[in-house]
């Protein structure tokens, strides 16, 4: 099977980091596929990529806090780069063939830049199978049914696409409900449940000695993902540092991301040089090891961190962004109350209320069956899903190595019936 990945990533690191995690599975359980990875993050030749993969990296588009939408690096008029974007991409589908084409949020693309592409499939390869992939949130209900009204993406996913993959839970976040999906749409729609994320690359014991811990000594990592709009939780965070007891046990890291402006990273060096028991990176590939070797993580609310600190049931305490979209904040919310972390409301974000909930966490045995409660079989059902679209059930059943039964379950029969 050849499969094209469409992965916009105008802002952070999440949609790569969620759609490479989702390459990866499936390319573990098929050696007969290969897949073509378009994207624009401008991180994305970081990341290790696995046999089978190969990319094509797209100019840069950026967004500010406020959404705004700009070129990141090119001299040129955000329309320009996005025409130049969609001529990329349409000339890779031709010339690529895909079996089917997995586009990660926006239906018609960033800015439109797959309506091009969309009309040729239409005329010319009807075949060629369309899904979305969807996070559990977008943002709050009333602005994104605004947005998808505005935009036509109602009307796309209706006459464009096959299938639409939700990776949530409809217990936590009902997309269909919230954003008043209409019947035709809903049909389409399967809940996978939310992605589960392996153990990275390195064994704690070995991040700890990398980082000269002792055994006694309490890690807590900071990572504000992307680290765009994560200067003033990791300032916060320092400035609390100041008033930790001498003797303390507690050594952080901070991996304050490749995406924070310079002048702030900076700032952050130069705040770190007053402690010892301060660790500083930009950037990692594999940040899921960190995470397993840490004993309390301090995060904001990104889809993929979430799903990493769930996933190796790590204690967290986690700070959401609140625009320019309140996905993360509507999901640490919905969490939250299930007890499966703490939450800290950013307006209320002070060196003193982040130092109370790290020792809080510290000091505190979290139980961690609230997170039996969280579906983590994503990637095996969007497996069954793509295989399903293009091959048909009769091969999923007796190619998938995830038992039938153990893939389609009450979200899918949900969805269906």
């Amino acid at each position: 099977m050849r499969l094209i990945v469409y992965s916009h990533d105008a802002f952070g690191l999440g949609n790569i980091r969620r759609m490479l995690a989702i390459c990866k599975y499936l390319l573990n359980t098929s050696t007969e596929l290969s897949i073509l990875l378009i994207s624009g993050s401008p991180v994305l030749h970081s990341f290790r990529m696995p046999q089978g993969l190969d990319y094509i990296k797209l100019p840069c588009l950026g967004r500010d806090e406020s959404g705004k939408i700009s070129a990141k690096f090119l001299r040129k008029k955000p329309q320009e780069v996005t025409r130049l974007r969609s001529e990329i991409i349409k000339t890779a589908i031709i010339n690529f063939e895909p079996d089917l084409i997995l586009v990660d949020k926006k239906p018609y693309g960033l800015q439109g830049e797959l309506k091009s592409t969309l009309i040729y499939l239409e005329q010319y390869s009807p075949q060629t199978k369309l899904v979305l992939l969807l996070r559990d949130i977008i943002d709050a209900p009333s602005i994104t049914i605004e947005q998808w009204r505005q935009n036509n993406y109602y009307q796309a996913l209706q006459y464009y696409y096959d299938q639409i993959l939700v990776v949530g839970m409809p217990e936590i976040f009902d997309i269909t409900k919230e954003y008043n999906f209409p019947e035709n749409i809903t049909s389409k729609t399967r809940f996978c449940g939310y992605i589960d994320r392996d153990y990275g690359y390195k064994k704690p014991q070995v991040i700890r000695q990398e980082l000269n811990l002792k055994a006694d000594e309490k890690l807590v990592l900071v990572t504000p993902g992307g680290g765009g709009d994560g200067y003033h939780l990791v300032k916060t965070y320092l400035q609390g540092l100041e008033q930790l007891p001498p003797q303390s046990k507690i050594r952080s890291l901070v991996i304050y991301g490749p995406e924070m402006p310079k002048d702030l990273s900076q700032n952050i060096w130069q705040l770190v040089q007053q402690f010892l028991h301060v660790h500083l990176l930009e950037f990692t590939d594999d940040l899921a090891s960190y995470i397993n070797a840490a004993d309390t993580v301090i995060c904001m609310g990104g889809y993929n961190t979430i799903c990493e600190v769930l996933s190796l049931k790590k204690k967290a305490i986690v700070i959401p962004r609140m625009k320019p979209v309140q996905e993360q904040w509507i999901r640490a919310q919905r969490m939250g109350k299930m007890g499966l972390f703490m939450t800290i409301n950013p307006n209320q974000l002070t060196p003193k209320s982040i130092l109370e909930a790290v020792l809080g966490s510290i000091n505190h045995d979290h139980s961690f069956s609230h997170v039996d409660r969280l579906d983590l079989k994503a990637l095996p059902r969007i497996s069954y899903y793509l295989y399903n679209l293009v091959y048909g059930s009769y091969y999923c059943f007796f190619n998938n190595k995830e038992k039938l039964y153990d893939i389609i379950d009450v979200y899918s029969l949900r969805a269906v019936s």
